[in-house]
């Protein structure tokens, strides 16, 4: 049971302060009342209470909300919601089976809320970490328009494109990353462990080192030594919060973010994926009967870059004034000409929505060749670097043994 803190005031006119737990604050205030208090002030305590602390709030707190579990929620729900299941009922079902902690305290809220009279998508609003503005603002439509369940299965399809786009996406990066983190963890054993019994046997025999040789024994020495290793580490830390505090700046993020798309590589990835989103994102808005303002809002917060966020706002202020979209896009040079043309053709045709999901599904399979093509190129990439790493320290490991050999002839 929740703790409550109260200040109250006897028959004698003392004011004193005690803690005490009840089921509820009206519970609460109603048994002071009934001991002859007066109650000046009653809050409920949120200081930590071994005895009444529950363990699973930090499950709650820990867990995080994916996109797959959404997607899942969202279609199950329009099932029930199809099925003439009543709303609460229906929340209340998931909320039981659903095996997120944060997700499945956040539905029974939910569902308490839309009990006591509150819109579905106002009590989905409360529960940020869960529903963002696009998932709220669809519900929303849904729930004006009548169509909840259409929506909510629309809402599941797009939560499935966007986390299969973000698995391909994942895919392509865990090969180079594994592949890095193994190339370095061999590097640091063989130079702290490997090198200093050669560099021994070196002083010992008294030759003349290779300059690559004296470099490596200097890294060696570098890593072996845990002042300069904590250095290290300490400058290390630094620039990433450098880099973190200039990315928090719109000057910084906007910088950062139109480098990302030109980066060699990952730039043209980078740059269908973030099509394939937009209009994905925007198309379902529309199709859901969100205002178009509104949609063209929503896509801009949740589009993840800068440039591109700046670019829908441009549309955004270019449809205010009585223009297109597909001008203001073509002005701000992000996105893929071929993207604009079709778009250009949904205003035209007034089939703005069917053609941004046309476009969607064609940079969404863009942007799985785009993957297979970069793992192709990648996986050599890394193998060179994995035995360039690795056979440098053994390079530099037999160079000395050439002078050894030739001082014996």
């Amino acid at each position: 049971m929740p703790t409550y803190i109260a200040s109250v005031r006897d028959a004698k006119g003392t004011t004193k302060t005690q803690k005490f737990t009840s089921t509820s604050l009206t519970d609460a205030r109603t048994a002071l009342r009934e001991q002859g208090f007066v109650v000046q002030d009653l809050k409920e305590h949120k200081g930590f209470d071994f005895k009444s602390f529950d363990f699973k709030q930090i499950d709650a707190f820990m867990s995080a909300v994916t996109v797959k579990d959404k997607a899942v929620f969202s279609r199950q729900f329009a099932v029930l919601v199809n099925a003439g299941v009543a709303m609460v009922r229906g929340l209340g079902v998931l909320a039981e089976q659903c095996s997120n902690t944060r997700m499945k305290k956040a539905l029974q809220e939910i569902s308490s809320d839309v009990q006591q009279g509150t819109n579905l998508s106002d009590a989905m609003r409360k529960h940020p970490k869960c529903f963002d503005t696009l998932y709220v603002s669809m519900v929303q439509a849904g729930e004006i328009g009548g169509v909840l369940d259409e929506v909510l299965n629309r809402l599941a399809k797009l939560l499935e494109d966007i986390a299969r786009l973000q698995n391909q996406i994942k895919s392509a990066l865990a090969y180079p990353v594994v592949v890095g983190v193994l190339a370095t963890a061999i590097f640091v054993g063989m130079t702290v462990f490997l090198i200093p019994t050669f560099a021994s046997i070196f002083k010992e025999l008294g030759i003349e080192l290779p300059a690559f040789t004296l470099a490596m024994l200097a890294i060696s020495e570098f890593l072996r030594t845990p002042q300069y290793v904590v250095t290290l580490i300490i400058i290390l830390f630094g620039l990433n919060f450098a880099y973190q505090q200039y990315y928090k700046t719109r000057v910084g993020r906007e910088t950062i973010d139109r480098l990302s798309l030109k980066m060699p590589l990952f730039g043209d990835l980078i740059e269908k994926t973030a099509t394939a989103r937009f209009c994905r994102t925007f198309g379902a808005l529309t199709r859901s009967g969100v205002p178009i303002l509104t949609s063209l809002e929503i896509v801009r917060d949740t589009s993840g870059n800068q440039v591109i966020a700046n670019a829908v706002d441009d549309a955004r202020k270019e449809i205010q004034t009585g223009g297109m979209i597909s001008i203001a896009l073509q002005k701000a040079e992000v996105f893929p000409p071929m993207a604009i043309q079709m778009i250009s053709i949904g205003e035209e045709t007034g089939e703005l929505d069917k053609m941004l999901m046309k476009v969607a599904d064609f940079y969404e399979d863009e942007v799985e060749q785009a993957v297979k093509a970069l793992t192709s190129i990648i996986e050599p990439i890394m193998i060179l670097f994995l035995g360039g790493m690795v056979g440098s320290i053994l390079l530099s490991m037999y160079l000395p043994m050439f002078k050894v050999f030739e001082a014996l002839g």
